[in-house]
């Protein structure tokens, strides 16, 4: 059975570099990052508004195929714009997995809605689309195309399938599950840029989607994410309300409505567009980096590394392994023995229903989610490894 000594050691023999420290994921800038930054700051085009902010915004819709990408200041503006404009209002409920990063509910109770939350799956480590259909059959009806909760009598306005750690939730079955009970998905993919659901990039199949460009990510602008969608009205407003909702004029001040300064500057948006021009290369290496640690764990007792889901393709942003359920006392001892060997290894997030501010929010029960909490454990997942 798998024990500490031997978890590090796998760990060190996939990712090398003798014994100095391994950081969980850290940039890696090898392009034109340089020459792009230093023409911002040239030419004095290093705020709001220049070429390269427009450049990354097309560079971004096509690599991910979605008709228009809005670049703005981080995932977080991202998603709570997205939400804002597919209707959530003040006490609708949003259904949320408990199981993710507190930007995802954050960006829910900015509108005043109330987080929901709903259970994962192991296979894929997000949202359960199943699960959540036969949850929704028991608690909710829909009256006058709305979706209410019969036990709270709030309307559940939309889903937050969030793409854990880079693979893809089951968007199929989620999509019908939205449909019949006429709920709006807003995919968080703050994750999974390069993770691809059955020939599609995430982010093509909810009516908005997010991206995170944060220093940790697949690439990154810095601090910085992105609007994805497929709706061109959904996508000029969304360009507006994050721009201060400025009335296009050559010296006049007008605003037409309560806008937000969520304005991705010109010298953020230059890194981006040459780390894209590197995103294929660095998927390549991380899904090799993926392969090479689900060689080395295959045949250890105790313990397994999360693959990608038969119907996706994912970025494998940040490598997972689970402890088998008799394992996951000793999670820590394992977290522990690999950061004191300087491998940088960290557990899964606190499930958001256990946060004082959302202790009281509805949800149901949540038994894969509170043991994959328990057993999770992320390795190092840089591209430079």
């Amino acid at each position: 059975m798998m024990d500490a000594a031997e978890f590090v050691k796998i760990v060190r023999g996939v990712v090398g570099q003798g014994d100095g420290f391994v950081p969980l994921h850290e940039p890696c800038f090898a392009g034109h990052e340089w020459d792009y930054v230093k023409e911002c700051i040239d030419t004095g085009w290093v705020s709001s508004v220049g070429s390269y902010v427009d450049r990354f915004e097309r560079d971004l819709a096509e690599y991910t195929g979605v008709k228009r990408a809005i670049a703005v200041v981080n995932g977080t503006a991202a998603l709570h714009v997205c939400l804002q404009l597919c209707g959530v209002q003040r006490e609708d409920e949003v259904l949320i997995p408990a199981l993710t990063f507190i930007a995802t509910v954050n960006a829910v109770s900015y509108l005043g809605a109330i987080p929901h939350f709903v259970d994962s799956e192991v296979r894929t480590l997000g949202l359960d689309p199943a699960k959540l259909g036969a949850y929704l059959d028991e608690i909710a009806e829909v009256r006058n195309g709305e979706c209410f909760n019969k036990q709270t009598g709030r309307v559940i306005r939309a889903v937050v399938p969030m793409h854990t750690f880079g693979h893809p939730v089951d968007l199929d079955t989620l999509n019908e599950v939205c449909g019949r009970f006429s709920i709006t998905m807003i995919e968080d993919a703050a994750e999974s840029l390069g993770s691809f659901y059955k020939g599609r990039h995430t982010g093509n199949h909810g009516k908005m989607s997010a991206l995170s460009f944060n220093g940790n990510k697949v690439i990154t602008t810095g601090g910085g994410g992105a609007i994805l969608t497929n709706d061109e009205n959904l996508a000029d407003l969304a360009k507006h309300i994050t721009t201060t909702a400025k009335v296009p004029h050559r010296w006049e001040f007008n605003h037409d409505m309560v806008g937000f300064n969520y304005r991705m500057p010109n010298i953020n948006a230059a890194l981006g567009c040459a780390q894209l021009e590197l995103l294929p290369g660095f998927i390549d290496k991380k899904r090799a980096l993926a392969q090479r640690y689900q060689e080395a764990f295959a045949s250890v007792e105790g313990i397994h590394f999360v693959s990608e889901p038969e119907f996706a393709i994912s970025n494998y942003w940040l490598n997972v392994v689970l402890l088998d359920p008799e394992l996951e006392r000793l999670r820590d001892n394992f977290l522990a023995a690999a950061n004191d060997a300087g491998l940088m290894t960290r557990p899964a997030w606190t499930l958001m229903n256990y946060l004082p501010m959302f202790v009281d929010c509805p949800k149901m029960k949540l038994p894969v989610s509170m043991s994959l909490e328990k057993r999770l454990l992320n390795i190092p997942s840089s591209v430079t490894i």
